[in-house]
């Protein structure tokens, strides 16, 4: 019966367990995709946006252009060393600071165009320009 007796007596605590906060972050809100938000809060409305989503470019304008992201609606940079990316949210009223931005990062392969958050087929050749006559009126 000897050979069954623990040799060393466990901890009260098990292990030490982080001290998380029981609601989210503004932040982490702010982080959630557009149809987890709804799926947890509801469908809220939200006026319509175009987003860039564009890597660090190696461009003499990529400090403007992230001056620009950062004077966007929304601005969040994701990622780290070469995954980072940078997401710049524009509402219509933004037309020509949106059409500035993608003057600089549209010409790389990389920049995605998300039409609400969403991926849409023809973002750039169909919505963008679309966006354009916004600037006219």
């Amino acid at each position: 019966m000897e050979s069954d007796r623990p040799k060393y007596r466990p901890q009260e605590r098990f292990w030490p367990y982080a001290e998380l906060p029981e609601q989210p972050t503004e932040e982490e809100l702010a982080a959630l995709d557009p149809d987890l938000h709804d799926a947890l809060f509801g469908v809220q409305p939200r006026p319509f946006s175009i987003t860039l989503v564009f890597p660090a470019l190696d461009s003499p304008d990529f400090v403007r252009a992230l001056d620009m992201a950062r004077a966007s609606a929304e601005y969040r940079e994701t990622g780290s060393g070469a995954a980072t990316r940078h997401r710049a949210r524009f509402w219509s009223g933004d037309a020509l600071k949106l059409r500035a931005l993608f003057e600089i990062v549209g010409g790389s392969p990389d920049t995605e165009v998300l039409i609400d958050d969403r991926p849409l087929p023809y973002a750039r050749e169909l919505w963008l320009p679309l966006i354009w006559f916004l600037i006219f009126r």
